[in-house]
């Protein structure tokens, strides 16, 4: 979640929506989209050229790890296989759920 944090910070503080933003870099709007929403982890590569199309350069450094990060691990690995999975199958639901009421609500069935 933090290169789509980073790529949204970049385009909100360049003024950009995600569609000029991703003119700008040569990519469709949706990618901007699914990168931002943390449902598509972008190359390296990607993220840059995104970070420089909005205007911005990307520097690397060292830091001091994440204690919220690092409890979430910890929360994670605690639960059981059969845990992990019911979850996984719930966001799968939820996701296809919007889905499925984002194309009935286009196509003005819904």
């Amino acid at each position: 979640m933090a290169i789509a944090h980073l790529i949204r910070e970049a385009r909100e503080r360049a003024g950009l929506t995600r569609a000029e933003l991703a003119r700008r870099a040569g990519v469709a709007a949706s990618t901007v989209g699914r990168i931002e929403a943390g449902t598509r982890v972008p190359s390296t590569d990607l993220a840059e050229r995104l970070v420089r199309a909005a205007g911005f350069e990307v520097r690397v450094a060292l830091g001091d790890p994440d204690p919220a990060t690092d409890a979430l691990f910890e929360r994670t690995l605690r639960r059981t296989p059969a845990e992990r999975l019911a979850d996984a199958t719930r966001a799968a639901g939820f996701v296809l759920r919007g889905r499925r009421t984002m194309t009935h609500g286009s196509n003005g069935r819904g």
